[in-house]
């Protein structure tokens, strides 16, 4: 084989390697939902190292501010029409539900234990299973139905297991008290998101879908964010742009995925997002995974996992 034959097929082989992750199907949905989970985790990073000051309402507003600020050099260079959409009812009602999402999580975080907290927000992708049947026409069987509930028991054991007392975590949970309406109304409005976003992504481009959302969710939050606000220092404004810029590749990737295969079949790998919060808790916070932890996990691996043989 001649050198020029060669290199000509060395081309041909990275070509095809890159392009399947513009294909559609399974494989690449997973990889697409996990990738969103890594990155997500950085900016949960990055929320930890402003939100010990800056109010939460604050945080969220320069999230989605400097979201916007990232996308506008992208829009502006492909030119007008870009900004034009036929569906911007629908961008107003996806930066509703975020917006509402995160205003219940605000409240519901300062009225619930942080482990009622983490239980209960895991319950989206539960949500997600039966939206998906009834919006999207979707067939859940019910190995996938199964995998997601096993996944979630796994979880409950590393959340009640690492809490100093699980009667009081259970007394929260099954008094449904305010704090635990709020979050669900949140977990709802994410999953709600999830589902209009599945919708969206066949009628509208990605980069459209990413910079009307951040800007309706900038424009509700500038009063609340105006109610608590605390001028951020240098570094802190360096963190919150960071911290737009992951918020972008986050919808995303989100979209690629929602674009690759089902929302349902996705659905259950939203648990490898705590996997990796347990790693990187170990490495930037030296936070070591209790028993707990790691039984969990031999229960959401298998679980998550055995769902690609359906």
């Amino acid at each position: 084989m001649s050198a020029q034959a060669k290199t000509t097929s060395e081309q041909n082989k990275r070509l095809s390697f890159f392009s399947w992750f513009n294909q559609k199907g399974y494989l690449q949905g997973v990889f697409w939902i996990i990738v969103v989970s890594l990155v997500s985790n950085m900016n949960d990073i990055l929320t930890r190292k402003v939100g010990g000051r800056l109010p939460p309402l604050e945080v969220a507003f320069f999230r989605f501010f400097f979201a916007v600020v990232t996308l506008l050099p992208v829009m502006i260079s492909k030119g007008r029409s870009s900004f034009k959409s036929k569906h911007l009812g629908v961008h107003a009602l996806r930066s509703v539900l975020l917006y509402g999402a995160i205003v219940c999580w605000s409240v519901g975080v300062t009225l619930i234990p942080l482990a009622a907290v983490s239980t209960l927000a895991l319950t989206v992708p539960i949500f997600v299973l039966p939206m998906a049947v009834v919006f999207l026409q979707e067939k859940v069987g019910i190995q996938r139905t199964v995998a997601t509930l096993i996944g979630f028991c796994g979880i409950l054991v590393v959340v009640i297991g690492g809490g100093s007392d699980a009667a009081s975590f259970l007394k929260d949970i099954t008094t449904f008290n305010n704090g635990t309406l709020y979050m669900i109304c949140a977990c709802v409005l994410f999953a709600l998101s999830d589902i209009i976003n599945k919708k969206m992504v066949v009628k509208e481009s990605t980069l459209s879908m990413m910079f009307y959302i951040a800007l309706g969710t900038t424009a509700f939050g500038i009063f609340p964010a105006y109610t608590v606000w605390m001028t951020p220092t240098l570094h802190e404004f360096i963190f919150l742009f960071l911290l737009g810029a992951g918020a972008n590749l986050i919808l995303f990737f989100l979209l690629k995925a929602f674009a690759a295969t089902d929302v349902s079949a996705l659905a259950p790998y939203r648990y490898v997002e705590l996997l990796l919060a347990g790693m990187f808790g170990f490495l930037l916070f030296n936070e070591i995974p209790t028993i707990w932890t790691l039984v969990g996990a031999t229960i959401i691996v298998p679980s998550t996992f055995a769902i690609a043989y359906y």
